[in-house]
């Protein structure tokens, strides 16, 4: 028996771009790489030297606050590269791959069987944990808590996203053997939200609470379902996976090799022929973007979607997290009194200067222009109109800038991420940067009280 959650408040994003439902493999990749900034409050410490020789799923380097937290290489190949920045900081580490991929065969778990301690120890070892991440904080989970629940969303709303329902298609095994192992990671539920009317593949699945989600973005975000579901208090731990990354531990668990594929959706106005693309995690997006065309010489490519992905470039790789690249037009023209006339094609959350609320089904060709410049916050009631929390987004948001920490606990930073804050931002009139202002809130928040 599932449980129904309708999200009125939010605002979807129709753009025009989506990826269709057909699958191609991507060509395969000469270097890979792992962006060391997708691991977020991780210090790193190499295992390996440059140079070295590295099997798919060896590790690479650890956690320096957690040893047994291992990283791996999500292909067999040569560490080519250490990228380092300021104080030989590590940005970047790239792989030169091998024709023929090797792997780290595991000792396969059985799921069933094992107990928590047996199943945190495999995924610390063999480069799983990761993938997972708790909320407070939006980092990666300590092993040490015990969270109250797991999240996982399997709903998308996103602009141009990837399907969850699509791309999890024949992977019910590998759901379910990850869903049986993490269950026994918490005293309290899994909780699985899915669309409503979906027939998506979680649906299946034992040992979970299954929820039906409606409504506009960001219903499908599992900050979102969490809020609706089982809000996190002060003192309390709820850890997130997305459905891809079950995938991965799943086929870890039942045949005991690291395997980085992903199926990405390749999407955006400016790409001639969009569509799925299966490929692998750290993967140069060129093997995949140039197959479907592009339209345009000067474009936007974003690494993952277009309200929380980070800017990239052709010669970019893949996010460790993302399942999604979108190439959007670059928008650094500027309209002549383009404040003082009627605008037929942006979309709006109000009806001032738009007319998109009379099409609410039709699809825009957004680009990247902010359509104005950063100014102070004008307080106009508007964020609240796109967000479902039961939070005063703007006096978080506040609190955040000027390093509040009373004020920041109490208006509920602990339970929210940056990419809630994504829509607040899309239709910010002062332009301010919400999701990072909410990341560094979210940082001082942990240095100061752990």
């Amino acid at each position: 028996m599932s449980k129904d959650i309708r999200i009125k408040k939010g605002l979807n994003i129709n753009l025009i771009g989506a990826a269709e439902q057909t699958t191609s493999k991507a060509v395969l990749s000469n270097v890979y790489a792992l962006n060391l900034d997708d691991f977020h409050g991780i210090t790193p410490k190499m295992l390996v030297k440059q140079g070295a020789e590295v099997k798919a799923g060896e590790p690479i380097f650890f956690n320096k606050n957690r040893e047994d937290m291992l990283f791996v290489s999500p292909v067999s190949g040569e560490l080519v590269e250490i990228v380092r920045g300021a104080r030989r900081k590590i940005l970047t580490l790239k792989i030169l791959a091998d024709k023929t991929q090797e792997y780290v065969t595991h000792k396969t778990v059985d799921v069933e069987k094992s107990d928590a301690e047996s199943i945190r120890s495999f995924l610390l070892q063999s480069g799983g944990w990761p993938f997972i991440k708790q909320r407070p904080y939006d980092i990666i989970a300590n092993p040490e808590a015990t969270p109250k629940a797991i999240f996982i969303s399997g709903y998308t709303t996103a602009p141009l996203a990837a399907d969850a329902n699509y791309v999890l298609n024949g992977k019910e095994a590998e759901l379910q053997a990850a869903i049986t192992a993490l269950s026994k990671l918490t005293p309290g539920k899994v909780h699985v939200s899915v669309g409503s009317g979906s027939n998506s593949p979680l649906e299946k699945l034992d040992g979970i609470t299954l929820h039906k989600v409606s409504g506009p973005h960001p219903a499908g975000l599992v900050g979102t379902q969490i809020n609706k579901i089982d809000p996190i208090n002060k003192g309390e731990v709820a850890w997130t996976i997305t459905p891809q990354d079950l995938v991965i531990l799943g086929e870890l668990f039942l045949t005991g090799k690291f395997n980085a594929e992903r199926t990405i959706a390749l999407g955006g106005s400016i790409v001639k022929a969009p569509k799925y693309y299966t490929t692998k995690i750290g993967a140069e997006i060129s093997t995949f973007l140039y197959a479907s065309g592009v339209n345009e010489d000067k474009f936007r490519l974003i690494n993952g979607d277009v309200l929380t992905g980070s800017k990239t470039h052709p010669e970019g790789y893949l996010g460790f997290y993302n399942n999604t690249v979108t190439a959007i037009p670059e928008g650094d023209d500027y309209e002549f009194f383009g404040w003082n006339k009627p605008i037929f094609n942006k979309i709006s959350s109000t009806r001032a200067l738009t007319f998109s609320w009379m099409q609410p089904n039709k699809k825009y060709d957004l680009d990247t222009n902010t359509n104005g410049e950063h100014r102070a916050f004008v307080v106009t009631g508007r964020y609240e109109d796109v967000f479902p929390l039961d939070i005063y987004p703007l006096q978080l948001l506040k609190a955040c800038m000027v390093k509040d920490l009373d004020e920041m606990e109490q208006l509920g930073l602990y339970e929210v991420a940056p990419e809630d804050f994504s829509l607040t931002e899309f239709i910010c009139i002062s332009k301010q940067p919400h999701q990072q202002i909410i990341r560094e809130g979210l940082d001082l928040l942990h240095q100061e009280i752990g």
